[in-house]
């Protein structure tokens, strides 16, 4: 049975996430800061008969966390087959460059850029003993540097989040180096945005939360012909799916 480890998936994609893997027939390890909401989750899958799951005390923000984590899952897993590295803050409001504290981008990038490097580092080494490895980082359209920067773009007088956006944007090339050093493996490395979802994050707004989950476990179940070092967004290019940096 494939393996596979979604960070911050007590709830919104994430958990839809781990659902739709569990429903592929992965055994599916939830990461979470708290492990009470983590097993909370972890209950209302099984109410719906899905059991191949736990979950996982993993805090993104803390070296020893992620350690404690890969440890655990290294003592029931041979190998991990995917990873999605989901978990994110946006920063609260204010929101603009100006007005966003040095605070405020310190602990976004902490989370959404350095806790992904942190986890994906930790894993690496149980990701290499798979025989087809796929990381997906869930990244946001407003980390394109190409579209935040055109007039044309229908977000483009509202899409301004300074530090989230800045945070994606660095995720992105953070992907863009780490798909260049495993080019040469059997690992997928690909950026999705899940895009504009009703969860806790958008204040309950926008599309549902299956469609933002059907987005990243695509890129979870690529092939060996499927894409590396590559940016999704369905919301915004229907179709191919892959929009510019």
């Amino acid at each position: 049975m494939k393996t596979a480890l979604v960070t911050g998936a007590n709830k919104g994609i994430g958990f839809e996430t781990a659902k739709q893997l569990l429903q592929q027939g992965f055994y599916v390890y939830i990461g979470c800061r708290d492990l009470e909401k983590g097993m909370q989750a972890v209950a209302r899958l099984n109410t719906e008969g899905l059991n191949q799951v736990e979950a996982v005390q993993l805090d993104v923000t803390d070296q020893l966390s992620v350690a404690a984590a890969r440890a655990a899952i290294g003592r029931k897993a041979g190998c991990l087959d995917v990873l999605i590295n989901n978990a994110g803050i946006s920063g609260g409001a204010p929101y603009t460059a100006i007005a966003a504290s040095p605070e405020q981008f310190l602990a976004v990038f902490n989370t959404n850029v350095i806790g992904v490097a942190r986890v994906t580092q930790a894993f690496l080494d149980l990701m290499q003993k798979a025989a087809h490895p796929r990381i997906v980082n869930v990244s946001s359209s407003v980390g394109s540097l190409t579209l935040q920067s055109d007039p044309a773009w229908p977000a483009y007088d509202y899409g301004k989040y300074a530090a989230y956006g800045a945070s994606k944007a660095a995720l992105n090339m953070y992907t863009v180096h780490l798909a260049y050093e495993l080019r040469n493996t059997p690992f997928k490395v690909n950026a999705v945005c899940p895009g504009y979802t009703k969860t806790d994050f958008t204040g309950n707004n926008g599309g549902d939360v299956a469609t933002a989950g059907r987005r990243i476990v695509k890129y979870a179940l690529i092939d060996e012909n499927g894409p590396n070092g590559r940016f999704f967004s369905e919301e915004t290019h229907p179709g191919s799916g892959e929009i510019p940096w």
